[in-house]
């Protein structure tokens, strides 16, 4: 039965030093974010102190904050941040000045902090914020995987068992195996499979779970890790073995096929089968062909 490692052996190749090849890249982006918000205080505020105690005045913090707010949103533009990072530097000093003219005890932003740690641990950690994957989703991906016998599934990220719980019900002779890191979205998913014989729900990180004793891995990320993670599949999965992606390509490699699901959303998911598939496996699959 599949385990999530705590110490996985580096890989042939690895030169002392460096991180273990199945790891993901030692990047930190919450702390490249921090310093973008440090600077953009930093210029406003050696700025604007220095002009208004000259003047005998005092700072006008509400003018200030969105000062400092547009500085940090043009920092985030300068650097290519994602967009989604210009709008969040935008809006976080003057969200910050405006939450703290509310008085509101301290306490409580340590206790909000602690839950958003226990669901989101994995968008600190990794930039794979909880996405959820909706019954549709399950249902295509059982419709994929029927040409498979004796199936091993492993869920990279399985947030609440979504998946894998829906799949393990319909499949009691295939095996399915979730990984989920953030503390109360793995407890929910061990309550929710408790019970199902054909299903292992792991407490880890994904980056340490071996992937080779599955015959499909699936993973609803983030744009983020999708590099490294094909890297680590190329590395691990056995040969005919398939990774599939919910909404998120790997950049720079064209998906064996992508499967439109009929869901609100417009989900798709991109289907790459690791080499040396049969050619019989393809045209099993329901799929569209990749744009």
């Amino acid at each position: 039965m599949p385990q999530a490692d705590e110490t996985p052996p580096p890989t042939h190749g690895d030169a002392p030093g460096e991180p273990a090849a199945n790891d993901p890249p030692a990047t930190s982006p919450h702390l490249r974010q921090l310093a973008l918000q440090a600077a953009a205080a930093f210029a406003v505020l050696s700025l604007a102190w220095p002009y208004y105690g000259i003047r005998g005045e005092a700072l006008p913090w509400p003018a200030t904050a969105y000062a400092m707010g547009g500085v940090a949103g043009l920092l985030a533009v300068l650097t290519r941040q994602p967009w989604w990072w210009w709008l969040i530097h935008l809006a976080f000093a003057p969200l910050a000045w405006s939450v703290a003219r509310l008085d509101i005890d301290p306490g409580w932003f340590l206790l909000l902090f602690i839950g958003l740690l226990l669901v989101y641990r994995g968008a600190l950690s990794g930039q794979v914020p909880l996405y959820l994957s909706n019954a549709q989703t399950a249902a295509v991906l059982d419709e994929l995987t029927q040409d498979i016998g004796a199936l091993r599934f492993v869920d990279l990220g399985a947030g609440i068992g979504s998946v894998v719980r829906q799949l393990a019900r319909a499949r009691p002779t295939a095996h399915f195996t979730g990984v989920e890191n953030a503390p109360a979205s793995w407890l929910i998913g061990r309550l929710r499979t408790r019970g199902l014989t054909n299903c292992h729900w792991l407490w880890g990180n994904f980056w340490q779970t071996r992937l080779d004793d599955f015959d499909v891995v699936y993973a609803f990320l983030s744009p983020a890790p999708m590099a490294a993670l094909w890297e680590k599949a190329q590395r691990e999965m056995r040969p005919a073995s398939l990774l599939i992606s919910n909404s998120f390509p790997v950049p720079g490699v064209a998906a064996t096929n992508v499967v439109a699901v009929a869901d609100g959303r417009q989900t798709q998911l991109y289907c790459y089968r690791l080499p040396g598939a049969p050619p019989a496996a393809e045209s099993n699959e329901t799929s569209v062909p990749a744009q």
